[in-house]
């Protein structure tokens, strides 16, 4: 199995970066990843105003897919992710929503182990871990890790976890798939600006889809299909999730449009994966029970 250490990181997304490694289509590799504050908050005391914030929201690769040419869809089925025993998380004066009422700043470490979270003496919660930043090169030009698009990126949608398979697009030959920030629990939205944040290993399977219809990032969970979409506002983003989904199942499934946009307010889920970074992300949820139905196969 091909593993990609964590010393090998980008801090953008870019069809310049050089790549780590080089996999073949359908093989399996390991990313080692850091947090997303690259290791510089280890206790307490250590405060985000203090850090480098040239080190924040490493991504581990790009690693080049062989045969992966513009116009592809990577397939990215997610089959493990181990996390580090300790996560991070803070609250600070004008980051995140929670930052508007903040007045002083406050770092969290969070023991992690035995499928749990540890947030206090009173409080520990389910270990639910998911991969905050994975993404593609975009077609030109460099976005950093830190901002999510149609790329991918930093999508922080806490549906992306083990068992769950991403579909992102090739945009340059090779694709150059990248990723990290992983989290051991998140709420939708990440109010904070940041979740339990922690370093840990992601083991993928990749594989090169010729000719998919589908809008592209899109998730598929064991019990939902989601467009996931992001944009400078959270309306924009609400509205170009769930438009993408309607076209999904009116291009791809094989709908009639009016019934497709019915059956969206009927069964579909509109969520909010992050409100804190420089465009949001919002996903459009469908229950695979209903694509199941109409006989839709995933490629």
């Amino acid at each position: 199995m091909l593993r990609i250490k964590r010393d090998t990181v980008v801090y953008a997304m870019s069809p310049d970066n050089a790549p780590a490694a080089r996999a073949k289509d359908g093989d399996t590799i390991l990313f080692e990843t850091m947090d997303c504050f690259g290791g510089q908050i280890q206790k307490e005391t250590d405060q985000l105003g203090t850090l480098d914030w040239s080190r924040i929201n490493p991504a581990t690769g790009p690693v080049y897919i062989e045969g992966a040419q513009p116009g592809d869809t990577l397939k990215v089925e997610i089959l493990l992710i181990d996390l580090a025993p300790q996560a991070a998380t803070v609250e600070s004066p004008d980051s995140g929503v929670t930052g508007l009422a903040a007045t002083e700043e406050h770092t969290k470490i969070l023991p992690v182990g035995e499928g749990k979270v540890v947030f206090n003496e009173a409080i520990t919660l389910p270990e639910c871990a998911m991969i905050g930043v994975i993404g593609t090169a975009p077609k030109a030009g460099a976005i950093s890790t830190g901002t999510p698009d149609l790329h991918g990126g930093n999508m922080d949608c806490k549906r992306i976890g083990a068992g769950t398979t991403l579909y992102l697009p090739v945009n340059v030959e090779g694709a150059l798939l990248a990723m990290g920030d992983l989290h051991a629990v998140m709420g939708d939205g990440e109010v904070c600006v940041c979740g339990a944040e922690i370093a840990g290993e992601v083991t993928v399977r990749v594989t090169v889809v010729k000719g998919a219809t589908l809008p592209l990032p899109f998730l598929v969970t064991q019990d939902a299909a989601m467009a996931i979409y992001s944009a400078p506002g959270l309306d924009a983003a609400a509205e170009g999730t769930t438009l993408r989904m309607r076209s999904f199942l009116i291009d791809a499934v094989g709908m009639q449009p009016h019934e497709a946009g019915m059956l969206l307010s009927l069964t579909g889920d509109l969520r909010i994966c992050q409100a804190v970074d420089p465009n949001k992300t919002c996903r459009m949820e469908v229950p695979l029970s209903i694509l199941d139905k109409l006989g839709y196969v995933f490629p």
